[in-house]
């Protein structure tokens, strides 16, 4: 390893502290405090591990790890958009490309261009690994939601449609956990925390 190697490492080490300071609009479970992003990557990861059982195919479980870890450093020049904002683009945005080749490319050329292309993978949502990662990525919030009341899906301009064709994901990683996801979803619109069509 040579000097200026770790010289990048450490800048890149030391610039990823910055997700930490991203807001999510999700709270933590039973609380009315948001998590940040960093905590939310954290929280994947443990779940990959815990719950690769689930998963429809067979899985790298170390490369669905670093995914779900490295899936929102691009928020560090992007920020955060909530998943059912009606005016911004939750997915694939320029703004999160651009900052995926600045964050990465602050490693060694080989650590960044293997990060690079593990987020872009993610992103595309195709191999098993990815779906996977999706899946974990969609159901926290879920599980979230549904231990705070409701949380998010009280927002303006969200409703069971929209909840159901987002979250609907998971099935493409995890169909046992999507089984599971619909009962939580039909369960927070029975408690009045999910509207059933957007008129109501």
């Amino acid at each position: 390893m040579t000097p200026d190697n770790l010289t990048k490492q450490l800048a890149f080490i030391k610039e990823i502290d910055k997700l930490k300071y991203v807001q999510r609009r999700t709270k933590l479970f039973n609380s009315d405090r948001c998590e940040n992003s960093a905590e939310h990557s954290w929280h994947l990861a443990v779940m990959a591990i815990v719950l690769a059982e689930h998963a429809n195919e067979p899985i790298n479980i170390l490369k669905v790890i670093k995914m779900v870890l490295v899936h929102d450093v691009v928020e560090i020049d992007a920020g955060d958009t909530f998943i059912y904002d009606t005016e911004k683009n939750h997915e694939n945005t320029e703004e999160e490309r651009l900052g995926a080749q600045r964050i990465f490319g602050l490693l060694p050329e080989n650590t960044a261009a293997e990060l690079l292309e593990i987020w872009e993978e993610f992103e595309a949502g195709k191999t098993p690994e990815a779906k996977f990662a999706r899946a974990m990525d969609r159901l926290e919030p879920l599980l979230q939601n549904s231990s705070n009341n409701g949380g998010t899906w009280k927002e303006p301009g969200v409703h069971y449609d929209k909840v159901f064709a987002k979250k609907s994901v998971i099935k493409e990683g995890a169909k046992t956990l999507w089984t599971y996801a619909k009962t939580l979803i039909e369960d927070g619109v029975k408690k009045g925390f999910l509207r059933k069509n957007p008129a109501e």
